[in-house]
């Protein structure tokens, strides 16, 4: 059984691709993953499962090393929501994106960073404990800097409740992970052996997600895929470009340098897709940018990686 997880883990991005051609061919095969459960969104409870995971590989002492390394937790989190909203307001503005693709841009460029960097950072030989701090920092205070920098963005152009998406991200994110620590707290040995099999666990719920999102949007992506293609691929380039600059005139270390990167350019594209879908729904292709922009920053960041480590010093 541990062999077929591993085997998910290890080819996450060929089955990301595989589900997303499946929901593009047909996509009523993915149209539960949007339904409801009663009053329960099954997208926002994947989305929790996979926050879940993180946080029963989350401990107390993750948390200790904003008080180790402060410089490179502040400039790593400020780069996060200072860099990604403005890049992605930028680019929304040069290439003139309709209202709908704007707002899914810009929430990618919002939310936090995702869960998926820890693993690349991992791969390309970064610094796994600074990238496990910046994402589970970065998704902690998500509640308030996410629904307030968003205002800020687009507030003046379409009417939105900061307040209701506060409540929305404290539910799907900071309840999942909270429940995840504590369970790793009171059942450490449990927790360990579930280790293993959580990231192939994340990837098929992610998956899930992703092709859902296609798959019902799969007119919109169709016709504009091309031009949110190229902003997607652009944002996620200079993410990457800005935080190795930073890290460089920072005068950080190799490894630190390379974790500012994958932070900056892995953003939580679930959880502005949730938003999307939650607090923006007569804009149904809102959702587009963050389902495109998952399943680019697994493929192209496998790829980073691959290469950083190979011709690594």
């Amino acid at each position: 059984m541990k062999r077929i997880f591993e085997f998910i883990e290890r080819y996450y991005c060929i089955m990301l691709l595989f589900f997303v051609g499946i929901a593009l061919v047909y996509p009523p095969t993915f149209n539960w993953v949007l339904a409801n459960i009663g009053d329960i969104n099954i997208l926002n409870l994947l989305l929790s499962i996979v926050l879940f995971t993180m946080g029963t590989t989350l401990k107390v002492d993750n948390f200790v090393n904003v008080f180790k390394n402060p410089r490179e937790i502040v400039l790593g989190i400020a780069a996060q929501y200072i860099i990604m909203p403005f890049l992605a307001f930028a680019l929304a503005s040069i290439f003139s994106l309709d209202m709908a693709l704007t707002v899914g841009i810009i929430l990618v460029g919002t939310v936090p960073g995702g869960t998926a960097s820890d693993v690349i950072t991992f791969l390309a030989r970064g610094d796994v404990a600074l990238s496990v701090s910046l994402t589970a920092i970065s998704t902690l205070i998500s509640p308030i800097v996410t629904p307030l920098i968003t205002l800020v963005l687009i507030g003046n152009q379409i009417a939105f409740n900061p307040v209701d998406m506060f409540i929305s991200i404290v539910q799907i994110v900071i309840i999942p992970i909270v429940l995840g620590l504590a369970l790793n707290y009171k059942f450490p040995e449990f927790c360990a052996k579930l280790k293993g099999y959580l990231p192939a666990i994340s990837g098929i719920v992610v998956c899930l997600i992703v092709a859902g999102i296609m798959g019902a949007n799969k007119q919109a992506i169709l016709t504009s895929s091309l031009l949110i293609m190229a902003v997607i691929i652009i944002q996620y380039f200079m993410a990457m470009g800005l935080g190795c600059l930073m890290g460089y005139i920072a005068g950080m270390k190799r490894e630190h340098i390379i974790t500012i990167a994958i932070e900056l350019a892995f953003q939580n594209s679930g959880l502005s897709t949730s938003l999307a879908k939650t607090h923006f729904p007569s804009l149904t292709a809102a959702t587009v940018p963050g389902a495109l922009y998952s399943v680019w920053q697994n493929f192209a960041g496998s790829i980073i990686a691959y290469f950083l480590t190979r011709y690594s010093d």
